[in-house]
């Protein structure tokens, strides 16, 4: 399959390129930064996801990753560049399904108000997603991840302190590792078939955490 991953330089979405060329699929990477490695299989693109986009058909798997935590863009690359990538590619006759990273801060609308506006919207617009490509046979899901270690969270990372703090916040003390995302994402994108316009939590507990007081 033919499968296109926006925001492929670093995390998830690197993890995700490695996993996808392992099974043996052809991968085209979007970033804004040169590429993290390189394959045989891989195409890596310098494109800004706000700017124009590259005219490439018959992609099979649209995995929409891009996206900034902070900033005066964060709705207009969160949400409005990833409506605009998924309306350019997604929409043909050779999809077979379109993942969306959308955040845990859209179901508790914790972290960055705009952020978590704009993550809120990515789920809206997934299950829009859903409903228009099933004429396709196709899927549309996201994955609602919590903590991830990525570059993304060094400045915690590095901290021990404030590491543990966010490892307390979760019921299994930890974060999921890009590459565990990777791993569902080719689930949802190649091995799932009936599961569509579904948001998948992925917080090792952290929005279950509750003290009952009696």
């Amino acid at each position: 399959m033919k499968i296109l991953i926006t925001g492929a330089s670093q995390g998830i979405g690197l993890a995700c390129a490695k996993k996808y060329i392992e099974m043996g699929h052809e991968v085209i990477g979007f970033d804004v930064k040169e590429a993290g490695f390189s394959a045989p299989s891989y195409s890596h693109m310098i494109a800004n996801i706000n700017g124009d986009l590259p005219e490439i058909g018959g992609i099979n798997v649209l995995i929409n990753n891009a996206g900034i935590q902070e900033g005066p863009l964060v709705i207009d690359t969160n949400l409005k560049a990833t409506i605009k990538v998924t309306e350019k590619y997604a929409f043909q006759d050779d999809i077979h399904s379109v993942l969306f990273m959308a955040s845990s801060s859209a179901s508790n609308g914790a972290e960055f108000p705009e952020y978590a506006a704009s993550k809120g919207g990515v789920v809206t617009y997934m299950k829009n997603t859903a409903l228009r490509l099933a004429r396709y046979g196709a899927t549309s899901n996201s994955i609602s991840a919590g903590g991830v270690y990525t570059p993304l969270n060094v400045h915690i990372m590095d901290d021990p302190d404030l590491m543990k703090k966010c490892h307390d916040e979760t019921l299994l003390n930890k974060w999921a590792s890009a590459e565990e995302i990777a791993d569902l994402s080719y689930y949802l994108t190649n091995i799932n078939k009936s599961m569509t316009g579904q948001d998948l939590l992925i917080d090792n507990g952290e929005q279950l955490k509750s003290n009952f007081i009696w």
